[in-house]
């Protein structure tokens, strides 16, 4: 049973500043596995990326997440070279997998979203636009409720896709699953959340 917050059982120094001449990445997992202390200036590096991508996903909670994801990062970080990825993409696996035990949680996030007014003025973009450019808070209440109805991979792959900016090959790596798998999902994902928006943009045109 651990004590404290997730955070609170971060190395010393991985929510402090630290210098900008840093090695690597990857040298840093290294030499952390003899010095803990090394572990920190990847919150540094990384920790805003994270936390974008958590609160993209399951708002108010992110900050709690991003701990725990850093401190399963940290306590899994002598595996970490197995995956062959980078560490962000693989920080970025780590966060994904933390969100599946929040998944009600997330489908609850896009449901309300879904429930907001539309904007009568607002723009309308093509899926991947809408994902790429557009923050959790400013979703068009159709894609909200598209992304609440998709199957928990399938929102994953799409999600890691357009917020998190991995390739296939990395989200293949970080979720354990096989390239064709993610572009399955993936494939699939964006053909319901297209015909989401299509759907109501033909509805809107005819009102």
């Amino acid at each position: 049973m651990l004590d404290g917050s997730p955070a609170d059982q971060l190395p010393t120094g991985a929510l402090d500043g630290s210098p900008v001449d840093q090695p690597p990445d990857e040298v840093l997992i290294q030499q952390s596995l003899l010095v803990a202390e090394r572990f920190g200036p990847l919150f540094d590096r990384h920790a805003s990326a994270v936390h974008r991508y958590l609160a993209r996903r399951i708002g108010a909670d992110a900050d709690d997440l991003l701990a725990e994801t850093f401190l399963i990062a940290f306590r899994q970080r002598a595996t970490y070279r197995k995956l062959h990825v980078n560490v962000r993409p693989w920080l970025f696996g780590i966060a994904t997998n933390v969100l599946r035990r929040h998944a009600r949680q997330e489908k609850r996030r896009y449901r309300a979203l879904a429930r907001v007014p539309a904007d009568p003025g607002g723009e309308a973009y093509a899926t991947d636009d809408a994902l790429g450019r557009l923050e959790a808070q400013s979703l068009r209440r159709d894609l909200a409720d598209a992304l609440a109805a998709l199957k928990r991979g399938d929102r994953d792959v799409l999600l890691l896709s357009a917020w998190a900016e991995l390739s296939y090959n990395e989200i293949a790596a970080v979720l354990d699953i096989p390239v064709g798998t993610v572009r399955s999902r993936l494939n699939r994902a964006r053909r319901v959340t297209r015909a989401a928006l299509s759907i109501t943009i033909t509805s809107e045109e005819r009102a």
